[in-house]
């Protein structure tokens, strides 16, 4: 993609905050904003949103986007994902509802509000660069350790903020998501 992505995904965190959705901007975005310089074709986002909330949702977002309602009260009901299209761009959003364990309450009270687009300058919610790092290993691993680029985020971020990580909070969740080795390896292979 060309095309900056941050005033699009700017577009859903403004009506997830106008509705009151609880979300959190995770995967490369989430990357991006913790400093690796990369491009990417989607965004992630975790969001809690309700059945209730879904009329207001796809009217904020109807005519700049493609999406399916029916999809979406489906991925709400089980607990999936469901993506949106920005028409003029292509750029695709996943957001993901859910399934509500206590990393993942982890990782929503860990959360940081940090800018997100520049031009005029707006923030929003998104996944610490520890829970950042815990979930590219976590794809990384679910992927058969064949996605470079997720790797090379793992040990950029590391690289860019290893002077600041909670490494006891990255190690006891590395464990319970059982990718201690992972973690270590990218240690090592970013020192």
């Amino acid at each position: 993609m060309s095309e900056n992505p941050a005033p699009i995904i700017q577009l859903i965190v403004d009506i997830f905050e106008r509705l009151g959705v609880p979300y959190l901007i995770g995967g490369s975005i989430a990357s991006m904003i913790h400093g690796v310089i990369r491009t990417t074709m989607d965004a992630d986002i975790v969001a809690d949103l309700r059945a209730d909330q879904v009329e207001a949702f796809v009217n904020a977002l109807a005519g700049a986007f493609y999406l399916d309602t029916e999809s979406i009260r489906d991925a709400i009901r089980h607990r999936r994902c469901f993506n949106v299209i920005h028409l003029a761009t292509m750029f695709k959003i996943d957001i993901f509802i859910p399934r509500w364990d206590r990393y993942l309450r982890e990782e929503f009270n860990r959360r940081k509000r940090m800018v997100v687009t520049t031009a005029p300058e707006r923030s929003g919610c998104v996944a610490s660069v520890e829970d950042t790092i815990l979930a590219k290993l976590s794809w990384y691993r679910q992927g058969g350790h064949v996605s470079d680029r997720q790797w090379r985020d793992v040990l950029e971020l590391i690289k860019i903020h290893r002077d600041r990580l909670e490494l006891t909070y990255l190690h006891q969740w590395a464990t319970e998501l059982e990718v201690q080795d992972l973690l270590e390896k990218a240690m090592h292979d970013a020192a």
